[in-house]
């Protein structure tokens, strides 16, 4: 009998293929992005390794390693000198001040197979002295093919001349690079030493000879080959790719559980449309046990059907995405053929599909043969949960509270300096997940409350809505299990996009306080020209505005006679102009205005009032060599000051203490947008520098521009990554409400033939859809927000909570859309079935 039942329902199930992919389709979906996961990881570190190592390819050896001291410039002279050597190039870098700025000196031998540049303008240096620049740094600076500008690097103390007399393409170009020969660049900076030296051995010479030689001739200096070098480069590299897909296999596990939960529920709607069949098959004399090793088989062959399906799936977009994309110019490498990571995918889907079937099969074995009597094929679902499930649920849910508590408990307090993240984060994620598993077991009893206050506004729309919300609420098992996985994704998209916030107005303050404007020119501790100053106000047409400032490093504060802190050179001290920068409207206060600071009101960043021990509202005595004045601290910043300024004090004050008026430093914005207002700017106020000795420009806008891309790709990457599970749950709406059409088509058929159009019977399915969609988005909302605020609040980053309403708006709507649109097909497949038809099916 077990055989028989076993063989009955496995060669049903096998003879209707587009049942099994849809009662499996989130298993194949889970599949798919597992293994495609994989693919995509070998394709990322296969592209690193093939692309991005710093070592020329022709490389034979390398000599030196950063976990000994360096060879010296006598060693390069020696290795050059063995037999069998046809070039070694010894690489080394080294900063240069100059009088327009930075530059990092970079060795390279301009030309042969050793070289990493090309030359694309003028020619390559080939005496000390000389340099060639990338484009980049020649718009930032200034400099062209011919220019000459002096400046000081490695052992050079005094400024020596350099003439531009190229312009190079390299891999990288932030703005300040500049290449020469490393003869030209030991001998211009004094050095003796070097990173490495790169040799390429004689065509025809032995290798391993040749290893040896170097080896006696510079002895105690490690030498690696080049396939090592550059394998430990590329090894590197993917080991931080390796560190990315630890994160990303996290939320592909996320998706895996959401996917096992979609087919459970599948599984339920599957098992309840052949009651009638179970029933007979219990009436014949099978077991409750025989059904449910039938029904756990027919499971395991739509997990094995799945996952093949998806892993064949992935396989293919993965060979052929590379090769399309090495087609229009891009450097992509091809994945391996994993196939033992085939293999666990499909298993891994068997074994999930097999523990989703369990519960919905063995809720199915249960049923009388006396079912065999009824009419109907299909019983209705159970709308309640047991009192077992219950109290579970309930202490899942206190212990998800007591949790959420303990990490309150644990953030950090103000002013605390040793505060470890580590346990309360663990103690967020057991709440999340406690959590999570409580709304799976109490979903039942959510789905209605949640459904009277969200489904009123369709109520209010006629016989239409009302049937759409009667729909959800008359199978809330159903629609809490397509819901919770729903509102899973939500909660990690809105904590996502909530954190991100959050982060993007941390960043914000903090870029206004190290890079309040565009550009920084700065006096290197001494004043700037008042003709600088001059001239800068005077560029309107490439500066929208100039800030000048003054700093005093060595003031103190006073109580009576007493010095306030433990610091004994002093606080720096600006008089800069807050008012004037646009960026003032992101900081933050900690204590106090900032709008209170004025003539005889200071502004001290944390560190400064903690060593002090002051407050808002405090009075103190602001002293330096030459004078004192009595201050009131009008504000305290949460961290530091801006340009790490200790006091923010008024120009006023400055002057009753005798500080000189001429200025230190001033900041200025571009006028225009762009980098080409940037290097407008840029080159506006080296000409305002003009020739003036020891004034530096920093651009740093460049700093703030990389911190805003950082922030913006975590973002966008997080949100990706836990889009999977929105996917997961679209899929399973679409799936749910596919199946459902079978089970309904008796009710379909009865509305036709009362009236209810063809379109209004899609409405109302396509409608039914789009409210799992709304119950999962809210209930999402409801836990993300305080999630993301505790998640925020445990990292330790003292970032403000921020709620984005348009983009959580929009979020919320792109899922209601979503899963309105899963949902078309099967209505439109529902509508399409005649009224006479419908009633006469016995599903």
């Amino acid at each position: 009998m077990r055989a028989t039942v076993l063989r009955t329902q496995t060669t049903a199930a096998a003879r209707r293929p587009g049942r099994l992919i849809l009662t499996g389709l989130a298993i194949l979906v889970a599949s798919f992005v597992v293994f495609g996961t994989v693919l995509v990881q070998q394709i990322t570190e296969r592209t690193v390794r093939d692309n991005l190592s710093g070592t020329p390819a022709v490389t034979d050896l390398v000599i030196g390693s950063v976990d000994v001291p360096p060879p010296t410039v006598t060693d390069v002279r020696q290795v050059r000198a063995v037999p069998g050597v046809a070039e070694a190039v010894a690489r080394v870098s080294t900063g240069v001040s100059i009088g327009e700025g930075y530059l990092n000196l970079q060795s390279d031998p301009g030309t042969g197979a050793l070289t990493t540049v090309r030359v694309i303008e003028g020619s390559y240096p080939d005496q000390p002295g000389e340099i060639a620049i990338t484009p980049r740094t020649a718009e930032r600076l200034g400099l062209s093919v011919g220019t000459t500008t002096s400046g000081t690097g490695g052992e050079l103390t005094t400024p020596a001349p350099l003439t531009v007399t190229g312009v190079v393409e390299s891999s990288a170009d932030a703005g300040y690079d500049a290449y020469a020969p490393d003869s030209a660049v030991i001998a211009w900076a004094r050095l003796t030493t070097v990173e490495r030296v790169d040799v390429r051995v004689a065509p025809g010479a032995s290798t391993d000879a040749v290893r040896q030689r170097v080896t006696a001739a510079v002895a105690g200096q490690p030498i690696r080959s080049g396939a090592e070098v550059r394998e430990a480069e590329a090894q590197a590299a993917a080991e931080q790719v390796g560190r990315l897909f630890i994160l990303v296999g996290m939320f592909v596990s996320i998706a895996v559980v959401a996917a096992a939960l979609v087919v459970t529920s599948t599984f339920r709607i599957v098992f309840a449309q052949r009651m009638r069949q179970l029933a007979l098959l219990r009436a014949v004399g099978a077991s409750r046990a025989t059904l449910v090793g039938a029904l756990t088989a027919e499971g395991a062959l739509t997990g094995l059907v799945a996952g093949v399906v998806g892993v064949a799936s992935a396989l293919t977009l993965g060979y052929a995405l590379p090769a399309i994309l090495r087609a229009t110019g891009h450097a992509v490498s091809s994945p391996g053929l994993p196939l033992a990571a085939a293999v666990t995918v499909v298993i891994g889907a068997v074994v999930i599909t097999v523990l989703a079937v369990l519960a919905p099969a063995l809720s199915a074995a249960r049923v009388s043969p006396l079912e065999a009597l009824r009419a109907a094929s299909v019983t209705a679902g159970r709308r309640g949960i047991g009192v077992l499930r219950l109290v579970f649920g309930l202490l899942l849910a206190g212990g998800a509270v007591l949790a959420a508590v303990g990490t309150i408990s644990q953030l950090p307090k103000p002013e605390q300096s040793d505060y470890d993240p580590s346990m309360p984060m663990l103690l967020l994620v057991g709440s999340g997940a406690l959590a999570f598993f409580a709304l799976v077991a109490l979903g039942p009893l959510l789905v209605r409350p949640v459904l009277a206050v969200v489904g009123w506004p369709l109520r209010q729309l006629g016989p239409l809505g009302r049937m759409s919300v009667g729909g959800i609420g008359g199978t809330p098992r159903r629609a809490a299990a397509v819901s919770v996985v729903v509102a899973l994704g939500v909660t990690l998209i809105s904590g996502v996009v909530i954190g991100g916030a959050s982060l993007q107005i941390l960043a914000d303050r903090e870029m206004a306080l190290s890079a309040p404007s565009d550009f920084e020119v700065t006096s290197n501790g001494g004043t700037l020209p008042p003709a600088v100053v001059s001239r800068a106000e005077a560029a309107h047409g490439a500066l929208a505005r100039v800030v000048p400032y003054r700093m005093v490093d060595d003031a103190t504060l006073l109580r009576g006679a007493d010095k306030l802190g433990d610091v004994e050179a002093g606080y720096p001290t600006s008089d800069l102009d807050l008012a004037a920068l646009p960026s003032t409207g992101d900081l933050d206060v900690a204590q106090g205005t900032l709008t209170d600071r004025g003539p005889g009101r200071i502004v001290l960043n944390s560190w400064v009032a903690r060593d002090a021990g002051l407050r808002a509202g405090d009075t103190v005595t602001l002293a330096v060599a030459t004078g004192t004045v009595e201050v009131r601290v009008a504000a305290v910043l949460p961290g530091d000051g801006p340009l790490h300024a200790g006091i923010l004090a008024d120009p006023v004050d400055l002057d009753r203490l005798g500080v000189p008026a001429a200025y230190t430093g001033l900041l200025a914005d571009a006028a225009g947008a762009g980098e080409d207002g940037r290097t407008a700017g840029v080159r506006a106020l080296r000409q305002a520098i003009g020739g003036s000795d020891g004034v530096g420009l920093a651009v740093l806008a460049d700093e703030r521009d990389r911190n805003d891309a950082l922030v913006r790709t975590l973002v966008w990457i997080a949100v990706g990554l836990v889009s999977l599970t929105v996917l997961i749950a679209v899929v399973g709406v679409g799936s749910t409400t596919a199946l459902s059409v079978v089970e309904r088509v008796r009710e379909s058929g009865l509305l036709r033939a009362i009236g209810l159009s063809r379109t209004g019977l899609r409405t109302m399915l396509t409608v039914e859809s789009g409210l799992y969609g709304v119950i999962g988005a809210t209930i999402g909302l409801v836990l993300g927000i305080p999630y993301a605020w505790l998640a925020v609040q445990t990292l330790g980053i003292e970032a403000p909570l921020t709620a984005p309403l348009l983009p959580l708006a929009g979020l919320f709507v792109v899922l209601v859309g979503l899963t309105a649109l899963a949902g078309v097909l099967p209505a439109r497949r529902a509508s399409r079935v005649s009224p006479v038809v419908a009633l006469g099916a016995d599903n």
